[in-house]
């Protein structure tokens, strides 16, 4: 019995000991700063819904705080580390319409660059627009922030969409080819002959043209 009540005082004192590290908050001096260095230690242990919480609350109760603006980004984030990607771009490109002047611009338009880059599907033959979003941003990105760490694979990335587009395109073009729609077929490879680096695949298109210029005349 004496056993007992001596292990439902240990269990009562654990409790309150667990409970006190739970509630223990961070330092800050403002309540902004407080929720928001709680949000950033939710968000890194992936307690993404209770972390939107805290800054819904700084936004709502401390809409003129330092922490405001950053409470706003944040939530940007936390849609990007969802994977929530055509959600994360618009509140990406929304922040950056109302902070024009945000000391860290370069991040935002790089985070709206790689939303539109990860919407991207596998395979070049289905719907790329994504991608023309996403070079759009690149090349903000290496227009006005072209020393930042941020533009450094910016190139790559364009190059690498642009060429998913011009698979695309010659896929259409090829398709028109085969179906006999000699005009439209005619149309795409001349636009896109001059984008083809492959000399095979090059070769390919001329033959193609040469064959549906030869029998459009006739």
């Amino acid at each position: 019995m004496k056993n007992t009540k001596i292990l439902g005082m240990i269990l009562i004192v654990f409790t309150l000991v667990l409970f006190s590290c739970a509630t223990k908050r961070p330092d800050g001096s403002t309540e902004a700063e407080i929720l928001f260095k709680e949000a950033k230690s939710l968000i890194e242990k992936s307690r993404f819904i209770q972390a939107g919480e805290k800054l819904n609350q700084i936004r709502s109760q401390f809409p003129y705080s330092y922490y405001a603006t950053h409470a706003e980004l944040l939530q940007a984030d936390i849609l990007f580390s969802q994977e929530n990607y055509p959600e994360a771009a618009s509140a990406y490109i929304l922040f950056k319409d109302f902070h024009p002047k945000y000391s860290d611009l370069a991040y935002v338009v790089y985070r709206i660059s790689e939303s539109f880059y990860n919407q991207l599907p596998s395979t070049f033959d289905r719907d790329l627009t994504a991608g023309l979003d996403a070079i759009k941003y690149y090349n903000e990105l290496l227009i006005n922030h072209s020393t930042s760490d941020f533009a450094k694979n910016a190139k790559e990335r364009i190059k690498q969409i642009e060429e998913m587009l011009i698979k695309k395109e010659i896929y259409i073009a090829d398709y028109y080819f085969r179906t006999k729609d000699l005009s439209a077929a005619l149309k795409r490879y001349k636009e896109i002959l001059n984008m083809v680096s492959d000399s095979r695949e090059k070769a390919r298109i001329e033959n193609n043209i040469k064959i549906a210029s030869e029998k459009l005349s006739n």
